[in-house]
C-alpha cells in the first residue's frame, strides 16, 4: 500500500516524503531549502510557464503581469512588472522560494528580496540547453523531477530535430529588431540568436558585446539584411518602425518581413522551440 501511494504522489508531481532539496542557480549561489517549495513566487512570464511545465503550478502563489501563460497562470496575485515590484504583496504571500529572472531585475531589488529572508533562485538563460536545465533545476527545487525532466527532454529532442532539419540549407542574413525606438536587436549569445543560427540564418549583429545592443539606422541600413524579424502579440503588436523607408535593403527590396508570436519566441520557455520552429520556415521563405 505504502508503494503504490508513494507512486502515486510521483506521478501527481507531489514529493512523497518532505525532506531537503539543494540546487545551483546561474548565478553560481546555491539554494538550500529545507523542503521542496511548496509557495513559489515568479517574477517574470517565461519563468512561470517553467514552473507549470516542470509540474509545480500548485505551488506558485504569485507572479509578475504578462504571466499568462498557461491559463491559470493568469488567475495568480500580480506582485509586479517591469518598473517595479510590489514587496509588500510579496512577503504577504510568504514564499519559499522567489524565481528572478537576473537580467531582468536590477541588483537593488534582488538584494530587497534576500533582506526579506526569501530564497532567491536567479535564471540567466541563454541557450536551449539552458532551458532544460533550468526545467530540471525546478523540478528539483519543487520535488517535480520526474515531471520536469520529462518536459526537459521533450524540449532536447524538438531542438535537436529542428537543427538537423535545417543544418545544410543555405545562410540568410538575418536582423532581429528587439525594439524600434532606439533600434536594438540581440548578439551571439542571446537565444533568439541561437534560434537563427540553427536555422541556418546569420545574425548580422553577432559579433557586437552587448547581450541586446542599440545600433544605429545607419550600420544597420549598412548590414542588408536579407530578412528582418521581430517578435508580436496581442499586447505588443509587431511595429518595424522605420525599414520601408530604406528599399535598397534586401529584405525591404524583397519584402521580406516576418513577424514571429512573441509569447513563443521571445520567451525563453518551453515553448520556445515552437517559436523557434516559425523563425526556420521565414528564415527558409527567404532562401
Amino acid at each position: 500500500m505504502r508503494a503504490l501511494m508513494t507512486a502515486a504522489l510521483l506521478a501527481a508531481g507531489v514529493p512523497a516524503v518532505a525532506q531537503g532539496v539543494k540546487a545551483t542557480d546561474d548565478a553560481g549561489q546555491t539554494i538550500a531549502l529545507p523542503r521542496p517549495a511548496q509557495r513559489v513566487i515568479s517574477l517574470a512570464p517565461h519563468l512561470t510557464e517553467l514552473a507549470f511545465a516542470a509540474g509545480g503550478g500548485a505551488a506558485v502563489v504569485g507572479v509578475m503581469r504578462y504571466s499568462d501563460y498557461p491559463e491559470a497562470a493568469a488567475r495568480l496575485p500580480v506582485v509586479g512588472d517591469a518598473f517595479a515590484l510590489n514587496f509588500e504583496a510579496i512577503a504577504k504571500l510568504k514564499p519559499d522560494l522567489v524565481l528572478v529572472w537576473g537580467s531582468g531585475l536590477n541588483d537593488r531589488q534582488k538584494t530587497q528580496l534576500r533582506a526579506l529572508g526569501l530564497p532567491v533562485f536567479e535564471s540567466e538563460i541563454r541557450d536551449v540547453e539552458g532551458i532544460a536545465r533550468t526545467l530540471r533545476t525546478l523540478g528539483t527545487l519543487m520535488g517535480t523531477s520526474p515531471a520536469a525532466d520529462l518536459v526537459a527532454r521533450e524540449v532536447e529532442r524538438n531542438w535537436a530535430a529542428l537543427r538537423a532539419m535545417y543544418a545544410q540549407r543555405k545562410p540568410v542574413r538575418v536582423f532581429f529588431q528587439l525594439w524600434r525606438e532606439p533600434l536594438m536587436t540581440v548578439n551571439r549569445e542571446h537565444v533568439i540568436s541561437r534560434a537563427i543560427e540553427a536555422c541556418g540564418g546569420r545574425n548580422v549583429f553577432a559579433q557586437l558585446p552587448a547581450l541586446t545592443p542599440t545600433v544605429s539606422w545607419e550600420a544597420a541600413v549598412q548590414s542588408n539584411p536579407q530578412l528582418l524579424v521581430t517578435a508580436g502579440s496581442k499586447v505588443e503588436p509587431a511595429d518595424f518602425g522605420r525599414w520601408r523607408e530604406f528599399s535598397r535593403v534586401d529584405a525591404v527590396k524583397r519584402q521580406r518581413l516576418a513577424v514571429i508570436d512573441g509569447n513563443l519566441l521571445g520567451r525563453m520557455g518551453p515553448r520556445f522551440v515552437q517559436g523557434a520552429a516559425q523563425l526556420c520556415e521565414a528564415i527558409d521563405a527567404s532562401r
